[in-house]
């Protein structure tokens, strides 16, 4: 007797072929869509930063461990590891006020049985996770986007289980970040950050994405990576561009801040 042939929905390796690409992306869109309609999400505000930022206690303990291991061993290489965990000591800073920032506007958003303001973060480890973290500190939902990478990305566990979701579409995953999206807070972070914020101002810029308050925490870490002033003075952006950002250095002050801004819409 022959074998039963697989449904065209069952058989992944057609659903991996190349012709089937846009099945694919299909599906990558409607998955996290339907599953934040079934769980009611309103609204989100989405977090971004270094997955390489540590909460304060595990930056202490790698800068105890490196200050032993540079007393024992003061090699050239012992010395760059010991600055690179001091550095981690400082940025730590960041991971709490996420942390903070996140449980604030958690317990605003989710208090009255409605799923507003939700967190929503790539999903992975440092700010990712601190943010993820805040939201469950005060047992509200959160969301995680994570994406394959080469090097693999895990969830982080504070995720809340059924908003876990993986995508392999870097393209799809972004209109995932705005679709819902009531405000957005970049952390210091690298170019997954740069790009997530960059984009978002050029999509609010063009009024392909209606305006939001786009917050960065940490004015001494952006002015110190970006010259936003350059992008006027060279005249490739306008000056009121300047304004489709602001900083903040306060989770309550940055909370306030988006509540006043959607207060009358």
């Amino acid at each position: 007797m022959k074998d039963i042939p697989l449904r065209a929905y069952e058989d992944l390796d057609f659903l991996s072929r190349e012709e089937l690409r846009p099945v694919r992306v299909q599906t990558e869109l409607l998955k996290p869509q339907l599953i934040m309609d079934d769980e009611a999400i309103q609204s989100t505000v989405c977090v971004f930063g270094s997955a390489r930022t540590p909460c304060p206690t595990t930056a202490q303990a790698l800068l105890h461990d490196m200050k032993e291991a540079f007393k024992n061993d003061p090699s050239d290489e012992n010395k760059a590891e010991l600055a690179i965990a001091q550095q981690k000591l400082k940025d730590s800073h960041y991971y709490a006020l996420a942390r903070e920032f996140s449980a604030k506007m958690t317990r605003f958003g989710q208090t009255t049985g409605a799923l507003e303001y939700v967190i929503c973060t790539g999903g992975g480890p440092g700010i990712m996770e601190a943010a993820n973290r805040g939201a469950a500190d005060v047992h509200g939902k959160s969301i995680g986007l994570n994406i394959t990478l080469p090097h693999e990305q895990y969830p982080n566990q504070y995720i809340t289980d059924e908003l876990n979701f993986m995508f392999h579409y870097f393209a799809i995953r972004k209109i995932h970040f705005l679709m819902r999206a009531k405000a957005l807070c970049a952390f210091p972070g690298g170019f997954g950050t740069m790009d997530e914020l960059f984009e978002t101002l050029t999509l609010i810029q063009t009024s392909k994405q209606e305006k939001i308050p786009v917050i960065l925490f940490g004015q001494e870490f952006w002015e110190s990576i970006i010259n936003f002033d350059a992008f006027v003075e060279r005249n490739v952006i306008s000056p009121e561009d300047l304004d489709l950002f602001t900083y903040c250095e306060d989770p309550d002050e940055a909370v306030n801040m988006i509540l006043e801004f959607h207060k009358d819409k």
